[in-house]
């Protein structure tokens, strides 16, 4: 209800100092185009370092995910590894 109570105020105020800050924000336009275009040259001066990073990242992550699926997995590896010493460690001697 205050809302609407002091809506034609906001309104009257607002075009006001909209009138009043015209020409100051005409004489900061070249000054805020200028913020534009350094903010881009940043931009895409940076923006390959930042993929690259990302991507490290995506490829740390995939191998700890690797990792973290694998490692449940790694006594039976050792348990087929021995096996497969001691096999090969046992073979009979073939005659010639």
């Amino acid at each position: 209800m205050f809302y609407l109570l002091t809506l034609p105020f906001r309104i009257f105020f607002g075009l006001l100092f909209a009138m009043l800050f015209l020409p100051l924000t005409l004489l900061f336009l070249p000054f805020l185009v200028l913020r534009l275009v350094i903010k881009t040259a940043v931009m895409l001066f940076v923006l390959p370092f930042v993929l690259l990073a990302a991507l490290f990242a995506v490829g740390v992550a995939v191998v700890a995910v690797v990792f973290a699926l694998l490692a449940p997995l790694l006594p039976f590896a050792l348990v087929a590894l021995i096996v497969w010493a001691v096999m090969r460690a046992s073979r009979p001697a073939y005659a010639r």
